[in-house]
């Protein structure tokens, strides 16, 4: 199954490599799910998306998450743990790339699906948000 058109509000698996990661000097993170906040025009090459982390991991200290409802995260297919898309920092990439990865045990397949219209508004809101303020960490890959 080919690849899925990286639109926004997307869920896919990922190697999301987190901002300390990166400083430390790693080059790849955990595969996870992931947030596909935007993409560049699908005629620009290289064509380029930003992705935010989800993860269990309750947001502390300067760390901004949305939580994305147990309704939600059942409907897409993840688990039943309380998850949050990290919207404070995120990943540039290329698409597609070779962080992508299939769904465990589904090897065909490299997307939940979509997050519903309003909570994708609230959480590309709050990103932009932290954008302008520049309390965003980016990290290009």
């Amino acid at each position: 199954m080919p690849l899925p058109d990286p639109k926004p509000g997307l869920v896919l698996r990922y190697d999301y490599l987190w901002a300390h990661e990166a400083v430390a000097g790693r080059d790849q993170g955990k595969d996870r799910p992931t947030c596909l906040l935007a993409a560049t025009d699908d005629a620009a090459r290289p064509r380029y998306v930003v992705l935010l982390p989800i993860t269990h991991s309750r947001p502390t200290g300067e760390t901004v998450g949305i939580e994305i409802p147990a309704k939600v995260k059942h409907a897409i297919g993840l688990d039943d743990v309380p998850s949050w898309v990290i919207v404070s920092e995120h990943n540039i990439d290329e698409w597609p790339n070779g962080g992508l990865s299939p769904l465990p045990g589904r090897p065909d397949v490299f997307s939940y699906g979509f997050l519903p219209p309003g909570l994708f508004a609230r959480i590309k809101a709050s990103f932009l948000d932290l954008a302008k303020a520049k309390r965003s960490s980016a990290v290009r890959r």
